[in-house]
């Protein structure tokens, strides 16, 4: 009787185990499905935001003609969108945004950076030869002595101005603006133009600083002269000093009688070699590097900071390493009590924001209320940031105590892991303590650390924030033609030579960036190729 009743309870578990598990499949289908549309719909509002920034993008660069930046951005996004609308493809959504952010931070900045090398873009020459000559003709324009006057109307649209004027001798009305001459559109009257604003009284005060600025050209041949307001109601002929013939491509100084021509070098050259400025940007090939080494008002400073660069470079990384060993070496006896604490106190500096530390070290070496002077040395005055051996003294310094924690804990590491039984064994075969440092530890040391010694060296090589906020490369050099000085590295020469001054001259800071990574990358080659043969001989 017992029998039946088992075998019938055993039937109804199974089958209610089979329910259970058809139900909670089902369960997790649905919630599968439902987990399966709020990931789509997550990843259809991304790409419509994706999508509407990249149409602005779009339009924006192909209104203003920039057709082959426009083209890049719509493929992109077209691939974007493939590779997330796709079925499948799963690797490529997890590669896709870190594969954008290389290609728009990296490949783009060294393949742009290259590009600029090889032109003469700059302060002066940074537009194109059409801009070039409007600048020249605007920057070089006198009154028309008996020039007549032209009663205007400011016009205002999509932000920029114009003159509404009338053609002397008639009462025809005429409309101009910035690069666009006097002209008669459909609809314009003597008081207005439609899809423009006639600014009163209130919006000329308003922006009477861009309206003084505003120089319209009488016609297609800008030699006839602009005309130019500075009260918004009257406006009068403005003719340029200089001449532009373009059949001839030349400018002339109709004051002088100087001749200037277009030599292929970016900019109007007369035969004295003397040029207008604005140029315009133009491909010189390898000129800006023969310019780094040739050129002797350039070529001194660079080698001196090259030559300093290299210096700074080694000897941070060996006094960086040099006392961080030997404080690890210390506190690795394990003789000497407290030597947790010891440690937290080596590696405060290291705790420390590094532009902080530059920082404090700047007012330490202050010359006439720095700590070092005025306490130390009781009240000395001694030039530590404007001296150039003292300040490269003083760099070395402060980098030695923002670096030796880092090496502090690198050789600390590298020191508890080698093996026991090998130190142990060299003591039994009568080693001293010196001979098993040098004999021993130090080569399996140099195993373990010599990856990051390069590392230091190529960070130490390009270490822009404590020069620029320690010494700002001062003293400068006073023989350069370039902006540069006694403590500058090539990372913040090429700083100065970019950035810093009224003559910006950012091919030839492209070509340096060049040459310093040739260095960096050939430098650092060299010191895995050795690391390579520190393992083979451990």
């Amino acid at each position: 009787m017992t029998g039946p009743a088992v075998q019938e309870k055993t039937v109804v578990s199974a089958e209610d185990r089979a329910r259970h598990r058809r139900q909670r499949r089902a369960a997790a289908y649905a919630e599968a499905a439902s987990a399966g549309w709020k990931v789509w719909l997550v990843k259809i509002v991304a790409l419509g935001v994706i999508d509407a920034l990249a149409v602005f993008a779009v339009f924006s660069l192909a209104t203003s003609g920039q057709w082959t930046p426009a083209t890049l951005v719509a493929v992109g996004v077209i691939a974007v969108n493939a590779v997330y609308l796709i079925p499948g493809l799963l690797p490529a959504k997890y590669l896709t945004p870190g594969l954008v952010f290389l290609l728009i931070f990296q490949i783009f900045v060294v393949l742009y950076s290259g590009y600029v090398a090889f032109t003469n873009y700059g302060s002066g020459h940074n537009s194109t030869k059409d801009d070039a000559v409007s600048a020249l003709l605007l920057q070089s324009q006198t009154r028309v002595a008996d020039s007549p006057t032209f009663p205007v109307k400011i016009l205002e649209k999509d932000g920029k101005f114009y003159l509404l004027t009338e053609k002397p001798g008639s009462d025809q009305p005429l409309i101009g603006g910035a690069g666009h001459p006097l002209s008669s559109e459909p609809g314009v009257t003597a008081t207005g133009a439609p899809g423009y604003t006639t600014l009163d009284f209130q919006g000329i005060i308003a922006h009477q600083d861009d309206i003084a600025k505003l120089a319209v050209p009488i016609s297609a041949d800008v030699n006839k002269g602009y005309l130019k307001t500075t009260d918004g109601s009257s406006a009068y002929l403005f003719t340029s000093t200089l001449k532009w013939d373009p059949k001839a491509d030349t400018m002339t100084d109709s004051k002088s009688g100087t001749v200037y021509r277009d030599t292929g070098h970016g900019a109007f050259t007369a035969k004295d070699g003397s040029k207008l400025l604005p140029g315009w940007q133009v491909w010189v090939g390898g000129e800006n590097f023969v310019r780094a080494f040739s050129d002797q008002s350039i070529r001194g400073p660079f080698l001196a900071v090259l030559t300093w660069t290299f210096a700074f470079a080694i000897l941070s990384v060996a006094t960086t390493f040099i006392l961080g060993l030997f404080l690890a070496i210390v506190f690795n006896d394990p003789k000497m009590r407290s030597r947790k604490y010891y440690r937290v106190i080596m590696i405060l500096p290291y705790a420390f924001p590094a532009f902080l530390s530059a920082l404090v070290w700047a007012g330490l070496f202050n010359t006439d209320f720095g700590f070092i002077n005025q306490v130390a040395l009781g009240g000395a005055k001694i030039p530590w940031l404007t001296d150039p051996w003292l300040a490269k003294g003083a760099i070395l310094v402060a980098n030695l105590w923002l670096g030796f924690p880092y090496m502090f804990l690198v050789t600390t590491g590298a020191l508890q892991s080698l093996p026991e039984d090998v130190v142990e064994a060299a003591r039994v075969d009568g080693a001293s303590v010196w001979q098993t440092f040098r004999l021993i530890k130090f080569p399996l040391l140099l195993v373990a650390v010599a990856p990051l010694l390069v590392a230091s060296f190529a960070f130490n090589f390009n270490n822009f924030g404590l020069i620029y906020l320690l010494t700002n490369g001062g003293p400068q050099f006073t023989d350069a033609s370039i902006n540069v000085g006694s403590t500058d590295l090539l990372i913040s020469m090429v700083y100065k030579v970019a950035f810093v001054g009224s003559e910006r001259d950012y091919g030839l800071a492209s070509a340096f960036s060049i040459i310093i990574f040739v260095l960096v990358a050939g430098i650092s080659l060299i010191g895995f190729r050795q690391t390579k043969v520190l393992e083979d001989l451990n």
